[in-house]
């Protein structure tokens, strides 16, 4: 036994080979420009938009604080700084949306919302985290804009 996996392991070195299989669906130039790793992963940084601790009872102005923050997503996401965004269901958090950002640094996720209006105005506040998923995210607003009927 000891000697045919000596065997295998020889094969496998002196063919170039590695003990781990490749998908051959695996695309080297979409991971390269995704920023994947060898698992088709990367890092970006988790951002929680929960309930600020300003309370804005004049609509109007709440109304275009939040379409000012539709305006800064859409800017984000087509910067391509932005991989996701979106809102909460109503929960016991009080966690209203949440950014994952293609960026490198806390600072820079930090940046990108510092611009976002209902931040600036205290209607929400943020809370960061480093992520590590797919970087197939990278390619999500470039498909949601072909299957999105209607723009915000």
């Amino acid at each position: 036994m000891k000697l045919h996996l000596k065997h295998l392991l020889l094969v496998l070195l002196l063919a170039g080979g590695s003990a781990v299989a490749q998908d051959e669906s695996y695309d080297p130039k979409l991971a390269l420009k995704l920023g994947a790793d060898a698992y088709g992963m990367k890092n970006y940084i988790l951002v929680i938009l929960k309930t600020g601790d300003t309370q804005m009872e004049d609509k109007a102005k709440r109304d275009k604080i939040f379409a000012g923050h539709m305006e800064n997503i859409k800017k984000m996401a087509e910067s391509e700084k932005l991989a996701v965004a979106g809102p909460f269901g109503k929960n016991e958090n009080a966690f209203r949306g949440l950014y994952i950002f293609n960026v490198t640094s806390m600072e820079e996720a930090k940046e990108l919302v510092s611009s976002d209006p209902t931040v600036a105005a205290g209607l929400l506040k943020a809370e960061y985290y480093p992520w590590y998923g797919s970087a197939a995210m990278g390619q999500v607003n470039e498909i949601h804009n072909k299957i999105a009927k209607e723009k915000f």
